[in-house]
């Protein structure tokens, strides 16, 4: 069975990229542009469809990275599911750690790196 992933970044070029790198490397992806689409997706899928890990950037218009992991956190459902998140924010570790997340990735980034991190964080 294959991992699922919910990959979540607003810039497209990036989005489609981690996309297709991810569904290569064997993982089914789901994407979304910002953190209101990541919560519906969640929302919308069965337990034994959830996610195995969120990719999750950071900073998006409409709900960012921060919001998503506040709501994702009072969900019992999904508040389990792992994260990693993504940003070219300068204070990425001091968010990790704010945002109780298993790991993150400053941008921009190796695709080795990322790849290792999903690899090592997802369950």
């Amino acid at each position: 069975m294959k991992k699922r992933i919910l990959l979540v970044e607003d810039d497209q070029d990036i989005r489609d990229t981690l996309e297709e790198v991810l569904v290569a490397e064997g993982y089914r992806v789901q994407v979304a542009s910002n953190g209101q689409e990541a919560l519906d997706c969640l929302r919308a899928v069965a337990l034994e469809d959830l996610p195995n890990l969120v990719l999750l950037d950071i900073m998006m218009p409409v709900k960012d990275g921060l919001a998503f992991r506040e709501e994702q956190e009072r969900d019992p459902l999904f508040a389990g599911v792992p994260v990693v998140i993504m940003s070219a924010d300068a204070h990425i570790e001091e968010k990790r750690v704010r945002m109780h997340v298993h790991a993150a990735i400053r941008k921009p980034f190796h695709i080795a790196l990322m790849l290792r991190t999903v690899a090592e964080n997802i369950r």
